[in-house]
């Protein structure tokens, strides 16, 4: 009996999943395609900041603390984080998997942009993590402004609005921008800027019609 009624919940979970895809396969598409711009631009920028670092500042909270290495989190708490924000609306709600595909891309365009302006140079007795295979070809230095290991998870906290997961996200951004600092990977600029600039482009990209549906 209980294996009847768990093909029975697996069947209607495949059935709503199809239904909840055929209905905005077309945002999917599209928020696809931004991923793919947002990669391409971010990378540029990435290479761009990487070659004009010019100088390290003072830093209040920096001078103070650290450097202490917490690659581990710095890397793999990351990677988790980033991999369940796409893994949960693909999983458990396809209808927000576009909304939320799509915000990511352009707080990582607008990051992108951000972080060119200003010629600062990472910390001198930063602590760099390895990021593991290709993915290491998306990390840079000098990629300061603003925070995005601060700013992606806080990211999730808004666009989860309504779910309890969203909880995770935000100590997930709070753990971040702690380990940042820790580890002198930005000044503290960068982490507290996150929060607002991130909730500024949560609110501009809502304005966005392939995004409200």
């Amino acid at each position: 009996m209980n294996k009847d009624v768990k093909k029975k919940s697996f069947s209607d979970w495949v059935a709503k999943w199809k239904s909840e895809f055929k209905a905005h396969y077309k945002s999917i598409i599209f928020s696809v395609f931004l991923l793919i711009l947002a990669a391409v631009i971010d990378y540029n920028a990435g290479v761009y900041v990487t070659g004009k670092g010019s100088v390290v500042v003072s830093d209040f909270i920096l001078d103070n603390i650290g450097p202490y290495n917490l690659s581990f989190i710095f890397i793999y708490g990351w990677l988790f984080l980033v991999g369940l924000m796409v893994i949960y609306p693909i999983v458990f709600k396809v209808n927000l998997f576009h909304k939320v595909l799509s915000q990511f891309s352009i707080l990582i365009i607008i990051r992108s942009f951000f972080m060119t302006l200003t010629h600062l140079k990472t910390p001198l007795d930063a602590i760099y993590g390895v990021f593991p295979g290709a993915i290491s070809l998306l990390a840079f230095q000098n990629d300061l402004f603003f925070s995005g290991h601060t700013a992606v998870p806080f990211l999730g906290f808004l666009v989860y609005r309504g779910h309890k997961i969203r909880w995770l996200f935000l100590l997930g951004s709070i753990i971040m921008g702690i380990t940042v600092l820790l580890m002198h990977q930005h000044y503290t600029i960068d982490v507290f800027a996150a929060y607002f600039i991130t909730y500024g482009t949560y609110k501009l990209a809502k304005f966005f019609s392939p995004f409200k549906k």
